[in-house]
């Protein structure tokens, strides 16, 4: 179970037709698994490419980012997805559930390639029941609504146990309504299961709701302050 993240004068940018782009710049920052972090900002602040950073979808131009003090991201590639897989769930604004499967076999689709110590349709179930849909089950995406397809994709990354929650806009296909239910469900499961949430957004509102909130602008973060959920 990884605890700490650490980066240290992380940067990324691209190249391309002759430009360089910087999407994050020098940023030091340190998470502890007990917090639920809120990361505010404008389009193209960088809040995406941070998480993305973190969560090892892909690697930093400049700088390191420690898990634990082990610098995860210098291994090979098939450590990294397995790091991956143990320690990290990802929620995204899109569902990205696949239409011809059930919410059961959404929930499932992580474990189908690994050996896990713990039966996988029982732990998918208990997943869906924590997330309120134990009576979908077998309802294809299209039977639910927004609200319930989230909660899927939730579940979804739970499924596996991980150390970290990052959840990249979660609720910026819903409505307001729908999207406090879904805020208010992360809280839930925070707490229950002890894991470390980062949660990007755009509503000013729901960061005011967490424990830390990291505002970011151009690239870099212009402040970290604690919330006023304690």
């Amino acid at each position: 179970m990884i605890r700490k993240i650490i980066c240290k004068g992380v940067e990324k940018s691209f190249e391309g037709d002759g430009t360089r782009t910087v999407a994050l710049r020098e940023t030091d920052l340190t998470f502890e698994k007990g917090e639920f972090t809120a990361i505010i900002g404008p389009s193209g602040s960088g809040k995406s490419t941070l998480l993305s950073l973190i969560g090892t979808l892909d690697k930093p131009t400049e700088g390191q980012i420690s898990y634990d003090g082990a610098e995860i991201l210098s291994k090979r590639k098939s450590f990294i997805a397995d790091f991956r897989f143990q320690e990290i769930g990802f929620i995204f604004q899109q569902f990205q559930l696949l239409p011809t499967l059930t919410s059961l076999e959404n929930v499932l689709t992580p474990l189908f390639a690994r050996k896990v110590p713990y039966h996988k349709e029982k732990r998918a179930k208990e997943v869906l029941e924590q997330v309120g849909l134990i009576d979908k089950l077998h309802s294809l995406p299209s039977q639910l609504s927004g609200g319930q397809q989230q909660r899927v994709a939730i579940a979804r990354a739970l499924v596996h146990k991980p150390s970290w929650l990052l959840a990249d806009e979660p609720t910026g296909n819903l409505d307001t309504e729908t999207g406090e239910r879904i805020y208010d469900l992360l809280r839930v499961l925070h707490a229950e299961e002890g894991c470390g949430v980062l949660f990007v957004t755009h509503d000013p509102h729901l960061a005011e709701k967490a424990n830390r909130i990291i505002t970011m602008k151009d690239g870099a973060v212009i402040s970290d302050k604690v919330g006023i959920s304690r």
